[in-house]
């Protein structure tokens, strides 16, 4: 009986696998998993299709992830592309289109955070792993979550940012007149002094809303503040003699200091991924790439003729004379793209020496 507790394959395996060797190569591809009403399961990509997808037959079922969602498949398609990195950018494109159950991880690390300053009436400060699930102005990626979270808790705090559900009201100091009484605060970073109150009338629109753009000028890298004040309360209180309270706020220096470090880091590594990137491919199907800032602008075969030169020549002119996007707003389609380009010159340092300027 212990054998009938999992579930039979639902098409037949011996067949899908003579489908495979037949139709299948080894060149770089990617390949969909389907179920019996023609739903995607999976979407992957193999740096050699025919080895990749043979190897689903060889897990074993239920133990590895492979061999699960072979037996839940009932179809694979699978479409060559002219090299590893076309295929890598392919199958991010298919999983953002179609967000199959199989790809939960989206092939991105946890490793890294963002910060987001919310678009909302009253901006908040989020650490999260997951930027594409807020609206707002993206920072990132940043090492470290964990110590992100306390270096962003630091700046939440001196700037007085509310860090409540995103459903709790907010009434501005302009709106008084809706009330008969003073609304008290909701929580007592308010009393401590580490939030304006929007949501008790104690701070108007502007004011708050000036603070947000505060917290996104400094992760932008485009002003000290609150840093400045931390700085002067240092020194106060060690010239005073109350070392304690200068730890206290030489801790704070340290987090922001941190952040500031890490932030900058991260502008350089994402302005250093512009240039033009020309793909051998895997059977000489050659590419070109014009990358800016980490996303595909465009690709094209690799220019060989004079008029093709000059043509490439002209779309890169043409992106160069492009309005760059303003700091921290990037939707969530180009930010995965941004992060796969990064991956994958960082997994393949050879990768450099086939990349040139776009000035030249």
């Amino acid at each position: 009986m212990s054998d009938l507790a999992f579930a039979l394959p639902v098409t037949d395996l011996e067949a899908l696998r003579f489908r495979v060797r037949k139709l299948a190569d080894d060149r770089p591809g990617t390949y969909r998993m389907l179920d019996a009403s023609g739903r995607i399961l999976y979407i992957g990509k193999a740096k050699a299709l025919r080895t990749r997808l043979l190897s689903y037959f060889r897990a074993k079922y239920p133990d590895d992830k492979a061999a699960r969602i072979l037996h839940a498949s009932s179809d694979i398609q699978f479409d060559p592309t002219p090299s590893e990195f076309a295929a890598a950018l392919a199958e991010l494109a298919q999983i953002r289109q179609h967000r199959p159950p199989f790809n939960v991880a989206m092939n991105r690390s946890r490793r890294n955070g963002f910060v987001v300053v919310t678009d909302e009436p009253a901006p908040r400060l989020l650490v999260t792993t997951t930027p594409e699930r807020h609206r707002g102005r993206i920072y990132g990626p940043l090492p470290s979550p964990n110590r992100l979270r306390d270096a962003v808790r630091v700046l939440t705090d001196l700037l007085g940012i509310r860090d409540c559900r995103a459903d709790m009201p907010v009434h501005y100091a302009e709106q008084g007149e809706l009330f008969s009484e003073p609304r008290g605060a909701a929580c007592p970073r308010f009393d401590f002094g580490t939030c304006l109150g929007p949501c008790a009338g104690r701070v108007s629109a502007a004011d708050y809303r000036a603070r947000g753009d505060v917290a996104a000028e400094f992760l932008e890298g485009r002003t000290v503040r609150p840093i400045d004040r931390v700085i002067a309360d240092m020194v106060q209180r060690s010239e005073a003699g109350d070392f304690e309270r200068a730890t206290y706020w030489r801790e704070k220096f340290e987090s922001l200091e941190w952040l500031i470090a890490v932030t900058a880091r991260a502008r350089a590594s994402t302005d250093a991924l512009s240039f033009v990137y020309r793909d051998a491919g895997a059977r000489g199907d050659a590419r070109a790439y014009l990358i800016v800032r980490g996303e595909i602008r465009a690709c094209y075969p690799d220019p060989v003729t004079p008029i093709e030169r000059e043509a490439f020549d002209g779309v890169v002119r043409t992106e160069l004379g492009r309005e760059a996007d303003p700091p921290g707003r990037i939707d969530a389609e180009r930010l995965h793209q941004r992060l796969l380009v990064a991956s994958w010159f960082r997994n393949h340092p050879d990768a450099w020496r086939r990349t040139s300027p776009l000035a030249a």
